[in-house]
C-alpha cells in the first residue's frame, strides 16, 4: 500500500485517499468570504445557507473523497426524536430522501410496497419526507446539492494541524494552511468537523471526556461506577446481565485479566470526571440479498482473544443478537451497536480526540479489524451457537455500498460519538436539556434523550461489567440549543463557528450530537456568518433579532412555543 509523508507523520492511503502534491499555493489574493472545514451534514448545510445569504466566495475543504459524514457513512436510521423539532435545510435533506425513493429506478433489490421503516424514524405514506436510507441514497441528495447549488467543495484536503497550519491575528483566524501546501485566506470560517482539529488549532478552549457531576451541577456526568437500571428503558439496555469471569483462568486472579477489562485499580467514585471517551463503530450498512452480499470475512489480524468475553457470555446463555438490523431500502440495515458485547469497541478511542492523522488511522484500522472479526465470530466460531452462527451467516456486507471505502463494503467514516467539545462563555448542559433553565438566543431545536454510549469494562463484584452508558430519555422534549453554544469565547476567536463540537458538557452533548441537529446548527452559521460580514461584527455580536427572523423565515424550528416554528 502506498504511503504518504505528511507534515503531520506518516500516514497511508488506506484512510485519506490521495492528498495531492505539496506546494505553496495561495488559492486567493482576495479572502474567502467563509471557509467551511469539513464537508459533514453541518458543512454542507453551512455552505448552502451561506450561499443563500448571498455569499458568492464560500469554499468546503473535505478531507475525505466523500461528503456528508455519517449521514453518507451508514447512519441511516436517523436518531430524531421528534420529527416536527426539524425544520429549514435539515427538512429539506429528509425531503430530498423522500423525493429519491419515489423514483422507482432506486429500488433495486426489493419492491418499494416490501420495505417498511420501524422504530423512531418509521415513515408514514402520508408523510412528504423520509427519514430512513442507504447511504448511497445520502450522497446523491448531498451531491445533487453540490451540483444544484454549485458548492466549491474541495476534496482531499486535510488542515495542517501543526504550528502555523492556522494564522490567527488579532483574535480572527486569517488563513488556514493544508497538508496539499494550499492556503485558505477567509474572513468567515466554520469548524464542521467530528473532531474540532480547527476549532483547537486556533486555540480556542475545549474539553475532553466526563465532567464531575459538580462541574455543572448536573446528576448523570462523569463516571458510572454505580449501575441504575431503573434509567435505562429495557430496550436501549448495553450493560453485561450474565456472569464472566474477567480472568484468563476464571477464578484465578495470578492469572490475569481477558482482554478488555480494567483493573481493579482503575475504580472512581460514581459522579467524578476523567477523559475517557464514549465508544466509536461503524455503523454497518448489511444485506442479505445474495446477489449484493459480501461474506463477512476473517481479518488477516485475527485475535479470538478481542472476543473473550462474548464466548463466555455466550456460555452463560445471553442473547447474542448483539447488533440491531434497523432496516433500510433495498434489503439493507443500518447496524448499530447493541447489548453488552457488540460493535462497540469499549475503550479503544480514548486517544482519538488528539491523536495525530497516523494515530487516528491506526485507530480506525483497529475499529475495522474488531467489527470484521466480530462479525465472522458470530458467522463462523465454533464456540458461537450453531443457531447464532446460522442466523449471521445469511447476512454480508453490500457490494454497491461504499465503493470509495475501504474494501468489502466498508466506509472511511468511523462513528465519531464525541471527541472534542468546545468551551464557550454559553456551555449546554443537563439543566438546558430537562429545560430547568431557559436559553437566552435560541436558535435550533434538539430533540433526543441524553445518550452516552460505554466508555470501559471493570469488575464489579468479581464480573466484568460495562461502564458508562447513559440513555435518559424520559426528560421533556424537544429542547432549544443556544447560540452562544456554536460561538468560541470572544477573547479567543471572532470568526469562527463551531456547529458540531458544540459547547456542551459531556451528558448534554450525547443529547445534542445527533444528524439533524448538525443540518440545523450549520444552517445557523452559514446564516450568521452573513450577518456578521454585513454588520461588520464579531460573531459573537450579531444581532440575535435578524438572526432570528431569518432563520425563522427560512423554515429554522427553534422554538416549541410557536415562535420559529
Amino acid at each position: 500500500m502506498r504511503k504518504y509523508i505528511l507534515f503531520a507523520g506518516v500516514a497511508s492511503a488506506f484512510m485519506f485517499g490521495s492528498l495531492g502534491a505539496q506546494g505553496t499555493t495561495c488559492e486567493s489574493e482576495r479572502a474567502f468570504d467563509l471557509v467551511v472545514y469539513g464537508g459533514t451534514s453541518a458543512g454542507i448545510s453551512a455552505a448552502v445557507q451561506a450561499k443563500r445569504m448571498g455569499l458568492k466566495n464560500v469554499v468546503v475543504l473535505e478531507p475525505t473523497p466523500r461528503i456528508g459524514g455519517l449521514t453518507t457513512g451508514g447512519l441511516g436510521q436517523t436518531d430524531i426524536g421528534v420529527k416536527w423539532a426539524f425544520g429549514g435545510i435539515a427538512r429539506e435533506f429528509y425531503r430530498g430522501i423522500r423525493a429519491y425513493y419515489n423514483d422507482p429506478a432506486h429500488w433495486k433489490w426489493q419492491a418499494k410496497c416490501d420495505y417498511k421503516s420501524k422504530g423512531q424514524s418509521e415513515t408514514l405514506d402520508t408523510e412528504d419526507t423520509m427519514w430512513t436510507f442507504e447511504p448511497s441514497a445520502a450522497l446523491a441528495v448531498l451531491e445533487g446539492w453540490e451540483k444544484r447549488d454549485g458548492l466549491d467543495i474541495r476534496r482531499g484536503e486535510w488542515l495542517d494541524r501543526e504550528k502555523g497550519g492556522v494564522t490567527v491575528e488579532n483574535g480572527r483566524i486569517t488563513a488556514i494552511r493544508t497538508l496539499s501546501g494550499k492556503i485558505f485566506r477567509g474572513r468567515m470560517f466554520v469548524d464542521a468537523t467530528y473532531e474540532g482539529d480547527l476549532m483547537a488549532a486556533a486555540g480556542v478552549s475545549y474539553a475532553i471526556g466526563r465532567e464531575a457531576n459538580a462541574v455543572y451541577g448536573e446528576t448523570i456526568n462523569g463516571v458510572q461506577s454505580e449501575w441504575h437500571p431503573a434509567t435505562f428503558p429495557k430496550d436501549w439496555d448495553n450493560q453485561i446481565h450474565v456472569a464472566v469471569d474477567p480472568y484468563i483462568v476464571p477464578g484465578d486472579k495470578t492469572s490475569g485479566l481477558i482482554r478488555g477489562v480494567e483493573p481493579e485499580s482503575c475504580e472512581a467514585a460514581n459522579g467524578t470526571g476523567d477523559r475517557r471517551v464514549q465508544a466509536y463503530c461503524f455503523r454497518v450498512c448489511m444485506t442479505d440479498c445474495e446477489s449484493n452480499r459480501i461474506p463477512f470475512g476473517k481479518p488477516a489480524s485475527y485475535d479470538e482473544r478481542n472476543y473473550e468475553i462474548l464466548f463466555r457470555m455466550a456460555e452463560a446463555g445471553a442473547d447474542l443478537t448483539l447488533n440491531n438490523f434497523a432496516p433500510m431500502p433495498n434489503r439493507k440495515t443500518d447496524s448499530n451497536n447493541r447489548g453488552g458485547f457488540s460493535m462497540d469497541f469499549i475503550g479503544a478511542n480514548w486517544n482519538y480526540p488528539e491523536a495525530s492523522y497516523a494515530e487516528r488511522e491506526r485507530i480506525v484500522r483497529s475499529h475495522l479489524d474488531y467489527q470484521r472479526g466480530l462479525l465472522w465470530t458470530l458467522a463462523n466460531h465454533p464456540r458461537i451457537p450453531a443457531a447464532t452462527r446460522a442466523f449471521y451467516a445469511k447476512w454480508g456486507t453490500c457490494r454497491d455500498e461504499f465503493l470509495d471505502g475501504l474494501g468489502e463494503g466498508w466506509q472511511r467514516q468511523l462513528y465519531v460519538r464525541e471527541a472534542r467539545r468546545m468551551v464557550g462563555d454559553y456551555v449546554m448542559t443537563e439543566h438546558d436539556c430537562r429545560q430547568t433553565r431557559k436559553v437566552p438566543r435560541p436558535v435550533a431545536l434538539a430533540a433526543y434523550g441524553m445518550d452516552s454510549h460505554n466508555v470501559r469494562r471493570h469488575i464489579v463484584n468479581g464480573k466484568v461489567r460495562n461502564e458508562g452508558d447513559v440513555q435518559d430519555h424520559k426528560f421533556k422534549r424537544p429542547y432549544p440549543v443556544e447560540y452562544g453554544s456554536i460561538v468560541p469565547k470572544k477573547t479567543e476567536c471572532e470568526n469562527l463557528f463551531v456547529p458540531i463540537c458544540v459547547s456542551a458538557s459531556h451528558i448534554a452533548y450525547g443529547s445534542i450530537r445527533m444528524e439533524p441537529v448538525f443540518f440545523a446548527l450549520g444552517q445557523v452559521a452559514g446564516t450568521a456568518a452573513a450577518q456578521a460580514l454585513s454588520e461588520n461584527v464579531a460573531v459573537q455580536d450579531v444581532d440575535y433579532g435578524a438572526l432570528s427572523r431569518r432563520l425563522k423565515a427560512d423554515g429554522q424550528v427553534f422554538s416549541c412555543t410557536g415562535s420559529g416554528r
